[in-house]
């Protein structure tokens, strides 16, 4: 069988595999693009029917192409892969549909790997991983499955009338989890919201995007606090148009509010006590933006109206100040539990020394001590930026440089 050779293949065309094409083309070298599924696949497959982008359309895109629209929009999902397919042809990136790659590993005696797929056998000196963080469904092993209730990942939902009918406990208080218990109480079911540790910034203030606040008071350069912190949980929306997040409000509306979930016991889960501790922490977070906000248009003159009415948090509730520490969930009539617990990555296919004893990518902003492994899509990757559709973008840069230049290292030889 023979063996397809290429310069640099990068694994994922999402966001990040798409981006790493444009700037690897820029740069002329040689590459190929391979993706299991189609383009920008999990935008169309792992996401809510009604999902919308996080940031508004003129703030999450490439540089070099706007979304059609209003750019203050929150643009819908299945727009969002449409235009990363768009993105894709523009710059005629040579991407291939339908093939898994299984296995990467070192070549002996030369540089280079090669690389299994589904489709035949290839050898490339540079491998750029651009699967992203989301590749295995994280759903913690506590409710057991003689439990009676059904159990599904966020990735997994699509909307209200996919669930049985009952009452559902969402486990997670981030973008994903908020959104989905939201969307579910006003579909007209009970709803129980597991809200663990986040910070909750405000969907605008004085008349500018958060994503905007975050810009100009230089927080999407920043990096994370300390080990551990890299997925900090962050509770903000799209949806309607986009919106703050007030977990009392909600609560209000009818949603209650549980803290973390703990132990499954005879058909009861327990909770944490730290629900009003969650939620005073993410005030804080809030709050603390309004302050820095407020400092930056009083140093640089600016004329943005107050808003004097972000500071007032939602009401008090009972649920709060008497929260719930034990659920019996066929008591509660609950008969469907959704984890938006995020995800866990999955290289087993990368055999390379390029991660911890973990099995986590060791990088300096995406560049591996394996030379020739790069990778691109991770949470903070260069910084809080580098979940952010625009983030990716610029990382891609970074690597497609990197491995630029290190070509012109190997291509140099002295002048006689």
């Amino acid at each position: 069988m023979s063996v397809e050779k290429i310069h640099t293949l990068v694994v994922g065309a999402g966001q990040a595999g798409v981006a790493m094409s444009e700037h690897l083309s820029r740069n002329d070298v040689e590459h190929l693009v391979l993706e299991r599924g189609r383009i920008a696949e999990r935008w169309r497959s792992m996401r809510w029917d009604s999902l919308v982008a996080n940031g508004p359309a003129w703030h999450d895109r490439f540089p070099n192409m706007d979304f059609p629209g209003s750019a203050d929009a929150f643009v819908p999902k299945e727009r969002v892969a449409d235009y990363f397919e768009a993105y894709a042809r523009k710059y005629d990136a040579p991407i291939r549909c339908g093939v898994d790659v299984t296995s990467v590993e070192r070549l002996d005696g030369r540089p280079g790997f090669r690389i299994e797929t589904s489709n035949g056998v290839i050898e490339a000196r540079n491998v750029v991983a651009a699967t992203g963080p989301f590749q295995k469904p994280n759903i913690p092993p506590i409710v057991p499955k003689e439990a009676g209730v059904h159990q599904m990942h966020s990735s997994d939902y699509r909307n209200p009338k996919q669930l049985q009918e009952g009452a559902v406990l969402v486990v997670g208080a981030g973008s994903s989890g908020v959104q989905i218990a939201e969307e579910l109480m006003r579909a007209g079911r009970k709803v129980y919201l597991s809200v663990g540790p986040h910070d909750r910034p405000p969907r605008a203030y004085r008349g500018r995007d958060f994503v905007w606040w975050l810009g100009v008071l230089g927080k999407w350069d920043g990096q994370p606090q300390a080990q551990g912190t890299e997925h900090v949980t962050i509770a903000v929306s799209g949806a309607r148009g986009g919106e703050t997040i007030d977990f009392r409000r909600l609560a209000a509306q009818g949603m209650v509010l549980v803290g973390m979930t703990g132990a499954y016991n005879k058909g009861k889960l327990s909770f944490a006590d730290d629900l009003a501790r969650n939620l005073d922490r993410g005030d804080q977070n809030y709050l603390s933006l309004l302050d820095e906000a407020d400092a930056f248009v009083a140093r640089n003159g600016l004329d943005l109206p107050e808003e004097p009415e972000a500071r007032l948090l939602g009401p008090a509730v009972d649920c709060v100040t008497n929260p719930l520490v034990e659920l019996d969930l066929r008591g509660a009539g609950v008969t469907t539990v959704i984890w938006a617990t995020g995800f866990t990555s999955d290289y087993s296919w990368m055999k390379v020394n390029a991660f911890d004893e973990a099995g986590r990518p060791k990088h300096l902003r995406g560049v591996s001590p394996e030379k020739g492994i790069y990778f691109l899509g991770l949470p903070w990757l260069s910084g809080r930026g580098s979940s952010f559709i625009w983030g990716v973008w610029h990382d891609a840069k970074h690597l497609a440089d990197h491995i630029l230049i290190q070509e012109n290292y190997l291509a140099y030889a002295p002048q006689d």
